[in-house]
Order: structure tokens, then sequence, then C-alpha cells
């Protein structure tokens, strides 16, 4: 993993494809371009505005400098160990994230689920949603797909901790993974969390990115 002034910048496309598609899942507006970088407005009660930015810049710099309110988030494609520095003391860094790619196989395979689960498929505007249910009808595991061109981005991929350790997250990649070959798309794109890269990594995909996350926490 690289940490220091050596880091490869990410492709600005690339990361407006996947901020496309992570504001299409989430129904938000689309993304502004602004100061170099991209604003999501996203109006939710912990996070009102995102601004993102494929590496450390004036426009970042800006931002950090004249935010003084909380529930804004600066997401940098950047090692937190230099983002950190050219932020002032009312920023808090969050947990690492990682931007991760992967080339789609041609001829996907769908995994088995464990006895007493079925997985459904619905459909989202911004692409289907793949839900495994346990015997009581909960949802036990959950996952979307936003199409944005020739890529996929998968979005919250998750299983409720009842339920983990059971290869549902798996199950759901799998699933829909088959559905984006299916339309004919092979390129993917995600964020994880540090639990979450190990997962992806077993399936495939391919640290693309270090994503540092920073806010001003509130009072």
């Amino acid at each position: 993993m690289t940490t220091d002034e050596t880091y490869e910048q990410a492709d600005p496309h690339v990361v407006e494809t996947w901020l496309k598609g992570w504001s299409l899942a989430r129904e938000l507006p689309l993304p502004i371009a602004d100061h170099g970088g991209l604003r999501v407005d996203v109006g939710w009660p912990d996070q009102q505005t995102r601004y993102v930015f494929p590496a450390l810049g004036p426009g970042l710099f800006h931002f950090a400098n004249t935010i003084v309110q909380p529930a804004v988030f600066l997401k940098i494609c950047a090692p937190a160990s230099l983002v950190r520095p050219v932020l002032p003391p009312r920023w808090v860094i969050q947990a690492p994230g990682f931007m991760m790619t992967r080339t789609l196989p041609a001829h996907p395979s769908r995994l088995p689920l464990p006895e007493g689960y079925t997985l459904t498929f619905d459909t989202a505007n911004a692409g289907p949603i793949a839900s495994i249910h346990a015997s009581n009808g909960e949802v036990a595991a959950s996952g979307r797909l936003a199409i944005v061109d020739d890529y996929i981005i998968y979005d919250r991929i998750a299983t409720t901790p009842a339920h983990q350790r059971r290869g549902l997250g798996s199950a759901v990649m799998a699933a829909l993974t088959t559905e984006a070959v299916s339309r004919g798309i092979r390129k993917g794109i995600l964020v994880a969390t540090p639990a979450g890269k190990a997962l992806y990594e077993t399936l495939g995909w391919k640290m693309y990115s270090l994503y540092t996350t920073a806010v001003i926490p509130h009072n």
C-alpha cells in the first residue's frame, strides 16, 4: 500500500464515474464540478454535502480552510498521511476507505446460499438490488448496482451482524456480478471499508486508490 508522496494519483474520470454511481444508488443529485473537485448536495442530517477530489490540490485546500460547519465531508484519493497535514485541526480523519476496481469475469457463477436463505432481485431507478432473506423473512444481506456508461458501481453491500460469516456478502456480490455481465458490462468500481476490502480481495478486486475522508464533527 502506498502511503507517501510516491502515491499514484487517481484518474479524475474514474473518480467521477464512481461518484455518479454512488449518487444514483443513493437517489441523490448527480455531482457538480466545484474548485477542481466534485460536489454532491447530499442533504442528510449527518451529511449535508460531500466534496470529492481525485488528488490533493488548491480546491481541497480552499474548502478545508473556509468550511467551519459540521456534516460537510471532504473525500480525497490520497493517503491520510498526506491529507492530515494540510487540514486545519478542526477536521477529523475517519476510518480509511479503499477505491477498488475489477474487470468482471465473462462467465461469473452464482454462489450457493446456506440452507434457509433465499435471494431476490428488485429493480430501482439506478439499477438492480440483490437481497438475501433469512427463513423468518428478514433481510440478511443486500447490495445494489448503479450503471454509469460502461461501468458498474457496486454500493451498499452489507450483511446484518446476526448473519455474518456465512458467505452472504460474497453471494450478493456474485449475484450482482452475474447481473452486470448479463448487461454487457465488464468494469466494476466500489469503495470499501477495511473489513470489506479483505472480502473483495478474495473475490478478485484490486485496490485502485486510497480514499481518505475528513469531517468536522458535531460538538
